[in-house]
């Protein structure tokens, strides 16, 4: 991961832990978050509402998740019962957040295509 990649993402998990303590969430970063694949990046309750989040701040046509990423991510969620989010920003169009089942199985990965997270992805309002 270059420094600019990191500056972005770091920046993107600062923007969604303001919206959502704005809205009423209780919101707390994951130490280590983008270096190990132990936990999400960012965890965010509300009554009645919690989600686990891993943000990318990504500007492609697709995103994709090592075979161990995937697992850690879908081990996570299966263990502590929290729905466990992608939440993908794009460039001057924001996020979609979408489930980690959403992602399609590859020979060496996990990916989804921008098409389809904008389809079947939820914008940030929504999770309010």
């Amino acid at each position: 991961m270059t420094f600019g990649t990191y500056v972005k993402g770091a920046r993107a998990e600062r923007e969604l832990i303001h919206y959502f303590s704005e809205h009423g969430f209780e919101v707390i970063r994951a130490a280590g978050s983008g270096v190990n694949s132990l936990s999400p990046d960012l965890l965010a309750f509300k009554a009645g509402k919690q989600y686990a989040i891993e943000c990318k701040a990504w500007d492609s046509g697709s995103l994709s998740f090592d075979r161990e990423r995937y697992a850690g991510m879908k081990r996570w969620e299966d263990v502590t019962g929290i729905t466990y989010l992608i939440g993908w920003r794009v460039s001057r169009d924001g996020w979609y957040f979408f489930s980690i089942h959403l992602l399609e199985e590859q020979t060496k990965n996990f990916t989804i295509t921008l098409k389809k997270a904008k389809m079947a992805g939820r914008r940030l309002e929504e999770l309010i």
